[in-house]
């Protein structure tokens, strides 16, 4: 028996034969198949771009109504690489020009846009590559008209490579597929990312241990510990087979807890809330049983498109939201774009460190039209159901108090025109940096609530860019600062009678459960899935008898 220990992407155990794929990741043609006739070749390109670009919209339609829009959204933006005038227009030229085959002319131009972008000393943009070299890949495969790696992705099987793209992963079968193993420590990457959206088996970080020799054996894949057993002993296999028994009957258990409150063994109620990007994702929000949404990701309504939504479009989508809640809270974060949420209509200028440069409030109060436009739907809205406004990246009290300002204007509009609304529509403040923290006493004056976003305060207060490999061992979110900061705002929050909520990806993990029963944090907004396992581990929790040596061993 082979034992190899890896980073779990994806809980869960898979007993099944391991495929190795041979490596995903070398964009590069070496050949230099000359060719005679270019206006053949061209139309050869041209059709090969088409099937890539239908694909490509398949590819989203299926993970936008089986996962949600924020994961389709990777094939929007490569559909949009593909369709760039400026490479197409280069490869046509380098096939014209030098007259060489399409898979040339596409290796040669990927390749000299990967050695300029590797060139760049921002993260951000070196990440990129991995676009490049999966739109690459798509594209040579389609002119060639590849069309048996789907079939063979199909088969029941776990699956081993470097890497996966994200078509690969995005067209596996969810019933067939055992799971995937990634050669790769990036767990951040689009094609771990896509596989824990669809929920498939996922461990990465293997490197060298993954050998071609494992290719075609037994293997056990134990995603709950990050470990692969290859032709396991019968004492391995019989103790992960309890191991899957015991799992199966864990989630059976969750589900019994549908209906059931959230309230701890001595009384303590908490609300356990969802957090959305699109409408789509409502099936699973109702499906886990979520008290309501408490961060609806309004700037999805602005991506995967050419020019800005309309007030109606808006409209729409919140009301729509709001009705299928049956009057459940939904809190809608106004537009956070910038940053990596890029729309080119916005006309946003290139910055060095775009994540703490021009985005979110900070476009919405220099442009506010835009930010009028928004507030009016959100508002027509509010008459359809209960609705909150929370306003992101807030650094200042002034800063909130302008935000009011704008509200309290479109709100004397509405009422001129006799629009209905919710004239006490309620609106917080999401505590997502250091400034906001320390400046929390203040804000609570003016806030209905709080809601801290710990993915961007953790990054800000350690200075770390989770997705940057080299310093992605760095980020700590159980940093004692960032606790001491969540048990501050807390209080402040509770010293001036309002409530405070976590939505960002701490609100998931069971360890820190106890410690926000313990803070008295009111709201816990997560990724639907991971509701009913709080759920249960409220349930479980008497907060009197745990408190104070949570609060020791934590702060």
């Amino acid at each position: 028996m082979t034992v190899l220990k890896g980073k779990s992407v994806v809980k869960g155990i898979s007993f099944g034969k391991l495929s190795i794929k041979n490596n995903v990741s070398d964009i590069y043609c070496d050949v230099k198949c000359k060719i005679n006739d270019t206006e053949l070749e061209v139309r050869r390109y041209e059709n090969g771009k088409k099937i890539a670009i239908d694909r490509l919209k398949k590819l989203y339609d299926k993970v936008f109504s089986e996962v949600d829009k924020e994961s389709a959204m990777i094939f929007e933006v490569h559909k949009m690489m593909i369709e760039d005038e400026s490479y197409c227009g280069s490869i046509l030229d380098l096939i014209r020009n030098e007259k060489v085959s399409s898979e040339y002319a596409v290796s040669c131009i990927s390749k000299k846009m990967v050695d300029k972008l590797s060139e760049v000393d921002d993260e951000y943009i070196r990440e990129r590559i991995a676009d490049i070299k999966d739109v690459s890949l798509l594209l040579t495969d389609c002119i060639r008209g590849d069309s048996h790696e789907k079939c063979e992705m199909n088969n029941e099987c776990i699956w081993g490579a470097s890497d996966f793209t994200p078509s690969q992963i995005a067209e596996m079968n969810g019933e067939t597929t055992k799971g995937i193993l990634i050669r790769s420590g990036a767990v951040n990457s689009h094609a771990c990312i896509l596989a824990k959206a669809m929920n498939i088996l996922c461990v990465a970080g293997l490197g060298d241990l993954l050998e071609e020799e494992h290719n075609g054996k037994d293997i056990i894949l134990d995603g709950l510990s990050g470990t692969v057993y290859i032709e396991p002993d019968i004492t391995t296999i019989n103790r992960l087979k309890r191991k899957f028994k015991m799992c199966k009957k864990h989630y059976e258990l969750l589900n019994n807890l549908k209906g059931k409150e959230n309230i701890t063994m001595d009384g303590k109620k908490i609300k356990l809330y969802a957090n959305i990007g699109s409408i789509s994702d409502l099936d699973i929000v109702k499906g886990n049983d979520a008290g309501g949404i408490g961060l609806f990701r309004s700037e999805f309504l602005y991506l995967r498109r050419k020019n800005y939504p309309s007030e109606e479009e808006q409209f729409n989508a919140y009301k729509k939201v709001l009705e299928e809640m049956e009057n459940k809270e939904v809190i809608i974060r106004t537009l956070d774009i910038g940053a990596d949420k890029k729309a080119e209509y916005f006309n946003l200028p290139k910055e060095d460190n775009p994540a703490m440069g021009y985005r979110a409030i900070r476009i919405c109060l220099d442009r506010p039209q835009i930010f009028k436009q928004q507030l009016r739907a959100i508002l027509r809205a509010s008459a359809f159901g209960k609705v909150s406004i929370m306003f992101p990246m807030i650094i200042s009290v002034e800063e909130f108090k302008s935000a009011k300002k704008v509200v309290k204007e479109v709100k004397r509009e509405l009422k001129e025109n006799n629009i209905p609304f919710d004239k006490n529509i309620k609106m917080g403040v999401m505590i997502e940096t250091p400034a906001a923290v320390f400046i929390s006493d203040e804000l609570a004056r003016e806030a209905d609530f709080f809601s801290i976003g710990t993915n961007d305060l953790t990054q800000y207060s350690l200075a770390v860019d989770r997705q940057n490999n080299k310093v992605s061992d760095m980020y700590d979110p159980y940093h004692k600062s960032i606790l001491r900061m969540i048990k501050l705002v807390a209080d402040n929050a509770h010293k001036h009678g309002i409530w405070v909520g976590i939505c960002g990806e701490l609100a998931t993990d069971e360890n820190l459960t106890e410690l926000f029963l313990s803070l008295d944090i009111d709201e816990l907004s997560m990724s639907s899935p991971f509701i009913l396992g709080i759920r249960k581990k409220v349930r479980e929790t008497n907060v009197d008898e745990i408190r104070e040596k949570v609060i020791k061993k934590f702060l």
